[in-house]
């Protein structure tokens, strides 16, 4: 990348800022060294590693890499003898912990977030357990050796310890002997130079006895080494010297075990200056509320509302900036000071940021190409040293620019041909365009000649673009219009200020014509542009009032879907219990009759009959699951009278009339005779004449067949028919029947088994054998 484009670009303002989010001098070195990559492959990389730390640092509540301290030197100087200071050796001890708690953080969010990249750099933190153990036994966090780093040394400390206790039990003794008070200025001790002293006043300093180490800045006390203490006072120097001869031992040794690491330690602090950055990365984009930008192909630059990330949030106007599909050279005019090297500077340094594995202050979904190279001719290059003027200044730039441009290339240039003669400018401003557009290379430009739009619009390739101006306010909106050329508003301006009429029109007047079209033109695109701004707003507007109704519906629908399914499983529940018992009264009826039909058959009147009816019908429930229960058809046949077949719509059960009296009525149902209401009934179609169908039915008690014959039917059709024929056998008593299916396919016995497996009266069954019809047969025995 080309360090005076980076430069006029303001990149290492942004390298600072992303400086100021790193937290050790590590991360902080690879900020400011900061430069983008022309590597397609190794961007993608960089901005993938900005990703998983975001995700990282916001799934850990914030990771933090304070206490590691860049220790390369120091460990450099130890692995060549050097000894090291304890505060030295307390910062590698300190880097090893941090190395350790990064590599727990990082796998502690391996379950919510892939992390590969962060993760292959923490397995390159060597763990040295023994190492970092053995320095905080030794160094303390105030950079003390520790009484625990040698043996030697504790007893050491300790008789220090004991000697000066005594030191001092002696001076506490003759600061309180009266005869010696008189001799002091206060009845203190004090220590001068290693020394325990006592301050005596100075008329006194011949008549105390000891060796004087210092006195006051008035001279009127001073410190004196009593010479009963003088002895001991020589012996505690001796352990002294003795104690740092041992702490010298102990860093030598230290050093020693630090540099024997001295690869696996340099490792630690090349991966933890790594993960510093790209946690210092992921904090930008969250200071600028920035996002990850996606990589194509083909020299395609779409940002869409994209901020220059050094202006504040609350101030910048966000743009698009579009370039590289129809059209890959964009030149944007406009009045003075309304945005236009704003324009290029955001478009130029987000291109480098992005290249650089940063995140890009804009809108999700924008999209860059990786350039080999990005050149920026931006501002005043007048050098007085050089003898140039403003445009030799630009053009000796662009034209080295001119010489090394690829394919693969950005060029931005600011106010293109200015400086010189406005046609000259022009016509050589176009040339350098054309030149560019020739060969495809990705081109933002601006300028102030109006002979460059005509070209943006007779050029293929080359799209106009302007940033607009509110002629009413005098002030520019900061808004990029591509597709639309910049009035110069020059006039307006003008008579805004109050330029006088007279003036105006024969500025007017010397207007070329096609200046005038020119500038109508854009008038007209610039009202139609915004009517169109105006009705995409309200479009806007009636899509999210439309989306908000949408939700709200959805909400109130799961909401009633909810109470229903609610309501209908609490229904369900009470059907169930119903039911439930209506089962248990079922079976306790069929009981009673099984018993009294063994009792004795003469004896069952049928008073008894009906009462047990009664029983049944009161027990049988007129509704399921809270509806009734339908007709077999839908048809209404009239009132019926005796003979009619009939439907008893609460049993769901068909049969025919015997008798009506009143509002009730017999119903012969299969074998059972019962009395139920008239408005209960629904009569029936009278049934179609058949022709007789031969069955074969041993006759069994009260007229109930010992056999029932269902050849010819389906599963369907047989179901109802062993139902009813089951209950009379059980009502006449019968142990055992037969079912007669057949063998055929085998699919109405295997129908006709399933069904009988839950039926309530069947105790078993099983197929037929020798002499009962084989596999044609069921025989079922009843409970």
């Amino acid at each position: 990348m080309e360090p005076r484009t980076l430069r006029v670009l303001e990149f290492e303002k942004i390298c600072r800022i992303l400086a100021d989010h790193a937290q050790t001098d590590m991360g902080r070195t690879l900020a400011l060294e900061l430069l983008p990559s022309s590597d397609e492959e190794e961007v993608r990389s960089w901005c993938r590693e900005t990703d998983e730390a975001q995700a990282w640092d916001r799934l850990a509540g914030g990771v933090s890499l304070q206490g590691a301290t860049d220790v390369t030197e120091w460990v450099r100087r130890a692995a060549r003898g050097g000894v090291l200071s304890s505060e030295q050796l307390y910062a590698t001890a300190e880097l090893m912990r941090v190395g350790r708690r990064v590599q727990r953080s990082l796998e502690q969010v391996q379950s919510k977030a892939r992390t590969p990249q962060l993760q292959a750099l923490a397995s390159g933190i060597p763990e040295l357990p023994e190492l970092e153990k053995v320095i905080r036994d030794s160094v303390g966090e105030d950079g003390s050796i520790l009484d625990g780093a040698s043996s030697e040394l504790a007893a050491l400390r300790r008789r220090k310890r004991t000697l000066a206790d005594r030191i001092r039990g002696v001076l506490d003794e003759l600061i309180r002997n009266p005869n010696t008070q008189k001799y002091l200025q206060e009845p203190l001790v004090t220590v001068r130079d290693g020394r325990y002293c006592v301050p005596v006043r100075v008329e006194f300093k011949n008549s105390f006895r000891g060796i004087v180490h210092d006195q006051s800045a008035s001279g009127q006390t001073w410190f004196i080494e009593p010479a009963a203490i003088v002895p001991l006072g020589n012996e505690l120097r001796g352990l002294e010297a003795q104690e740092e001869r041992e702490i010298e031992r102990i860093l030598v040794r230290l050093s020693a075990l630090v540099g024997q690491e001295e690869a696996g330690l340099s490792k630690a602090v090349e991966c933890l200056g790594r993960l510093d950055f790209a946690l210092a990365k992921s904090r930008l984009a969250q200071q600028m509320d920035a996002v990850s930008p996606r990589f194509v192909g083909g020299g395609k630059l779409r940002l869409r509302r994209c901020r220059h990330p050094l202006i504040p949030k609350e101030r910048v106007v966000p743009v698009d900036v579009l370039i590289g599909d129809e059209y890959h050279a964009l030149i944007i005019t406009g009045p003075n000071t309304g945005g236009k090297t704003v324009v290029l500077k955001t478009a130029g340094l987000l291109t480098c940021m992005a290249q650089a594995g940063l995140f890009i202050p804009a809108a999700e979904g924008s999209e860059l190409s990786v350039f080999e190279r990005i050149f920026a001719d931006i501002g005043d290059e007048q050098s007085i040293e050089q003898s140039l003027s403003t445009f030799s200044g630009h053009m000796k730039h662009i034209i080295e620019i001119l010489d090394q441009v690829n394919e693969r290339s950005l060029v931005l240039l600011d106010e293109i041909g200015a400086g010189t003669d406005p046609a000259e400018g022009a016509a050589l401003a176009e040339a350098i365009l054309q030149f560019l557009v020739d060969r495809g290379i990705r081109t933002i430009a601006t300028t102030h000649y109006g002979d460059l739009k005509a070209f943006a619009y007779t050029t293929p390739g080359v799209m106009n673009a302007s940033v607009e101006f509110d002629p009413e306010t005098l002030r520019p909106t900061y808004r990029l219009l591509i597709g639309v050329p910049g009035r110069s508003n020059a006039l307006a301006v003008a008579a805004r200020l109050g330029l006088g009429q007279e003036i105006l029109d024969r500025a007017r007047h010397r207007l070329g014509a096609d200046d005038v079209r020119v500038e109508d033109m854009i008038r007209q695109l610039e009202t139609a542009r915004n009517q169109a701004r105006e009705e995409a707003d309200r479009a806007r507007l009636d899509r999210e009032e439309a989306s908000r109704l949408r939700q709200q519906w959805e909400s109130e629908v799961r909401r009633w879907e909810a109470e229903a399914d609610q309501r209908t499983a609490q229904a369900e529940e009470r059907a169930r219990r119903i039911v439930l018992q209506a089962e248990r009264e079922v079976k306790e009826v069929l009981e009673e009759l099984r018993r009294l039909s063994r009792e004795d058959r003469s004896s069952l009147k049928e008073h008894q009959f009906t009462e047990l009816r009664q029983r049944l019908d009161r027990v049988k429930p007129a509704f399921r699951y809270g509806r009734r229960v339908p007709s077999s058809t839908g048809e209404d046949f009239g009132t019926p009278g005796p003979g009619d077949a009939v439907e008893v719509v609460s049993f769901g059960q068909k049969g025919t009339v015997l008798e009506i009296q009143g509002k009730e009525a017999l119903v012969q149902i299969g074998a059972l005779k019962t009395r139920v209401p008239v408005a209960a009934l629904r009569k029936q179609k009278a049934p179609t004449p058949v022709a007789p169908v031969s069955v074969a039915v041993r006759r069994g008690a009260d007229g109930v067949g010992m056999e029932l014959d269902l050849r010819g039917k389906t599963v369907e059709e047989a179901i109802p028919e062993i139902d009813q024929y089951l209950d009379r056998a059980v009502l006449a008593g019968l142990a055992t029947v037969h079912l007669i299916h057949g063998k055929g396919t085998g699919a109405l016995r295997s129908g006709v088994q399933t069904y009988l497996r839950s039926h309530p009266h069947v105790r078993s069954f099983r197929n037929g054998g020798p002499g009962e019809g084989g596999l044609g047969v069921t025989v079922v025995e009843l409970k």
